[in-house]
């Protein structure tokens, strides 16, 4: 396939496959992962000070993330060496937000060819012509792309919000509901809408208690803990 053939991987769609060196080892995806939520992201460069902070906070969240299913992979375009020096430096001098020490032990990609990161659309000319925008890939366990956020390089990224995504996704595939804006755990779920008049006059006749009815098509529940 040439380059201008690439496109960005869509939701729904099976994850891009490939195979890659990192800082743990020679990777293939998603063969590697399968049964695991996994959490792709991107960065501009190593030694870079947004994605340091990043990475310290990531790292942080590394186990928060695993107790939800969830594997990270990070990558740029940068070498294995680079990944390694810099992942030193962090874990030997950088303190952020009251985080210091800090080891960054999930996988970081080296991809200085730029095949992994063209394959994923992580490469926007406009924004930059050798470096890898800030792109968020969150992938299910059957290895299909379920969420994308896209960044500018100069904006760090938000990571609970993106374990707020991951929990919202693993909610709504196991209980079959969608969740509202701002919604996070414990708070209610939307009822999927009725599909026909009868169900809907089911719905606004109040007989589920459980359900709380504000119009035929929008209904909101609480979650069995």
């Amino acid at each position: 396939m040439s380059e201008t053939a690439l496109r960005l991987p869509l939701i729904g769609e099976d994850a891009p496959s490939f195979e890659a060196d990192t800082t743990q080892g020679r990777l293939k995806f998603p063969e590697a992962f399968l049964g695991k939520w996994v959490v792709f992201f991107s960065h501009p460069a190593d030694f870079t000070p947004v994605c340091t902070t990043e990475f310290i906070t990531f790292a942080s969240m590394q186990e928060e993330f695993r107790a939800l299913n969830a594997e990270l992979i990070g990558l740029s375009i940068d070498s294995t060496f680079s990944h390694i020096a810099w992942l030193r430096t962090i874990k030997e001098k950088i303190e952020f937000n009251g985080l210091k020490g800090v080891e960054v032990n999930f996988p970081v990609i080296a991809d200085l060819s730029m095949e992994v990161a063209r394959k994923y659309g992580m490469i926007q000319p406009s924004a930059s012509t050798t470096q890898a925008v800030r792109a968020v890939f969150i992938i299910d366990p059957q290895g299909k792309v379920r969420a994308i956020l896209y960044y500018p390089m100069s904006a760090g990224r938000n990571m609970q919000e993106i374990k707020r995504l991951l929990i919202s996704l693993q909610t709504t595939d196991k209980h079959g509901v969608a969740t509202p804006a701002n919604w996070k755990p414990g708070d209610e779920v939307i009822v999927p809408p009725p599909g026909s008049c009868s169900a809907a006059r089911e719905v606004v006749s109040g007989k589920n208690e459980s359900v709380r009815v504000v119009d035929w098509f929008l209904s909101f529940k609480k979650l069995d803990a």
